[in-house]
């Protein structure tokens, strides 16, 4: 039971910190402590509402082919709305809820640059730059692309692994994108709830004949998830329903992982 009583400890402690593996932007380290300003979401909010949908596993896709030209605009006025924001003159769990509607709201708005297409994985410019690696959103005059906010100031800055639940990879193995934005009151209990819905859903953990297989998302972040098998078990741990909790007590491996890569598509 060992394994067990660290988990409820992760639970009560908090999250494990990351590893700082990626360097942090120190552009965007500066907050204001007791400030209670917040950040307009709405529009991302009207967009979750239109186009997000629920599919028949419970997984969180996106209509991409629904999405009105209309709906494309007021996408893009909200992206330009983020990149005018001071950041600096926001608390710290404010800016976390920015970075991650930034993020998963430029991600959606590339797919639809792009769409039909079948897999993020086949979206690329030249001189073939895959879709993370565009600098393709610009935040206070500042030119980024995807793996620099999850790398260089997501995990770099905030150290943790719930980050990497909240943001969609738009692949139907991904974490579900969140069906709300993310608020500054709210982050927290908002990245304890995708970390749960994710860890508990059969796309992420799975006892099968062969024994333990895990989502691909722990093995390319192995370091930040314990640096073992053992260690992304006891994280798993951490948020799993008791009845999944019981089944994983029996394994200190894992068999293997895999990914399906397939766009969130809610096309029918």
């Amino acid at each position: 039971m060992a394994i067990l009583a660290w988990a409820w400890l992760a639970v009560l402690t908090g999250p494990a910190p990351a590893c700082a593996g990626a360097v942090a932007d120190a552009r965007w380290q500066a907050f204001a402590q007791d400030s209670t300003r917040q950040i307009d979401h709405s529009l991302w909010q009207h967009f979750l509402q239109r186009y997000l949908k629920i599919g028949a596993d419970g997984a969180h896709l996106v209509a991409y082919g629904a999405v009105s030209a209309e709906d494309r605009t007021s996408l893009d006025r909200y992206l330009a709305a983020l990149g005018a924001v001071d950041l600096a003159g926001y608390a710290r769990p404010e800016q976390l809820a920015f970075w991650m509607n930034l993020y998963n709201a430029r991600l959606v708005r590339l797919v639809l640059e792009h769409y039909p297409v079948g897999s993020i994985q086949e979206i690329h410019v030249p001189p073939d730059q895959a879709a993370w690696d565009q600098a393709s959103v610009q935040v206070a005059g500042v030119r980024l692309s995807l793996a620099d906010i999850q790398e260089r100031i997501l995990s770099a800055l905030w150290h943790d692994t719930r980050i990497y639940y909240g943001l969609s990879c738009a692949a139907v193995d991904c974490p579900s994108l969140p069906p709300e934005p993310f608020t500054g009151a709210r982050v927290e209990r908002q990245l304890n709830q995708a970390a749960m819905a994710y860890v508990n859903d059969p796309r992420c953990v799975a006892i099968e004949a062969d024994g333990l297989r895990i989502s691909s998302l722990y093995r390319w972040h192995q370091d930040e998830f314990g640096g073992s098998d053992l260690g992304i078990i006891q994280h798993i741990l951490a948020f799993a329903e008791p009845h999944l909790a019981m089944q994983l007590q029996s394994y200190d491996r894992i068999s293997r992982d895999g990914f399906d890569w397939r766009l969130n598509d809610a096309a029918p």
